[in-house]
């Protein structure tokens, strides 16, 4: 498990590197929901999510060797675009393997970084050539299942703690886990009366699935949202998410879509849906909790474009 120190100690190490992002209170997603509405706007970080944290704190804790071998990842956009960026910063060389259904625009990002991007036909395949590379001898730099990444994600947390009043519940996405595994970690540890929710889009579900099953286990992926599409949740993620948080809600993808355009309607942010799904579900834990609620969201991510929000939107027959 993943202690309050290991969080500071990679608070200290990636200052300088990251962005301290605001947490603000947001008027507008508090009359939208009915209950007081903290957002952290990770939209903000550099590269556009929250995954620069954790990218910068496994490429600043490498040896000379590992990082002359070069750095391998798999992404579903997110990790890649932090991994491509925080190297080219730091002077390493990046290979990034992303599913074809990854989004455009952070393959772009990834090769205009200076990385080398190579495409596979789904998530499945992409985690199998990134194993196979990280054997011919790329260092990996795994998006969720590292203690270092996991520490590093957790710098959310502890700035969340540190700079937001008074909360009760906090929600946050959940892809490979990594995320919610350090928030939860910190929060408990900041602030231990602090109730942990995660989100999931359907179709995308590997956490759900696993704390169902008892233990990681592969899952269909056929969510739109590639940047929560992980094929399976790692051990170290699962414990996290099992010990310190209270309840995981799936969400359709129609609603993580409809969430993101009322994020920009009502809270001014423009969040792709991996952070939209946060308002369906906070309505549920609303639903849970009942009065005296005061809500906590991580916005984790802004990197869908325009084009990919009208064209959800309109598939979905939203406006």
């Amino acid at each position: 498990m993943i202690g309050i120190s290991e969080i500071e100690a990679a608070a200290e190490r990636i200052a300088g590197h990251v962005v301290r992002t605001p947490t603000v209170e947001s008027p507008g997603l508090s009359a939208l929901l009915g209950a007081p509405v903290t957002v952290k706007l990770e939209v903000l970080q550099r590269t556009g999510s929250f995954k620069a944290r954790g990218a910068a704190a496994k490429l600043l804790s490498l040896d000379e060797a590992e990082r002359a071998a070069g750095v391998v990842a798999v992404s579903g956009g997110n990790h890649g675009i932090a991994l491509a960026v925080m190297a080219a910063a730091l002077g390493v060389r990046a290979t990034v393997v992303m599913p074809r259904s990854a989004p455009s625009r952070a393959v772009e990002i990834a090769e205009s970084s200076g990385a080398s991007v190579r495409l596979t036909d789904d998530m499945a395949g992409a985690f199998a050539l990134m194993t196979r590379l990280q054997e011919e001898g790329l260092t990996l730099v795994h998006p969720f299942d590292d203690p270092v990444v996991v520490a590093g994600q957790g710098t959310v947390g502890l700035e969340f703690a540190d700079d937001a009043g008074d909360l009760t519940d906090v929600l946050v996405s959940i892809g490979g886990g990594a995320l919610i595994s350090g928030v939860a970690a910190a929060l408990r540890a900041r602030r231990p009366g602090v109730r942990v929710w995660g989100v999931e889009t359907e179709g995308a579900q590997a956490m759900s699935e696993a704390l169902a099953a008892g233990g990681p286990r592969p899952v269909a992926l056929a969510s739109i949202v590639s940047t929560l599409s992980a094929p399976a949740v790692s051990q170290l993620t699962y414990d996290h998410v099992l010990a310190l948080v209270t309840d995981v809600f799936v969400v359709p993808d129609r609603e993580a879509v409809r969430g993101s355009l009322d994020l920009a309607d009502h809270g001014k942010v423009w969040a792709e849906p991996a952070a939209g799904c946060l308002l369906p579900a906070a309505r549920r834990v609303l639903e849970r909790v009942g009065e005296g609620a005061r809500l906590g969201l991580v916005v984790c991510g802004g990197n869908a474009t325009t084009g990919d929000m009208i064209a959800w939107a309109h598939r979905f027959g939203l406006r």
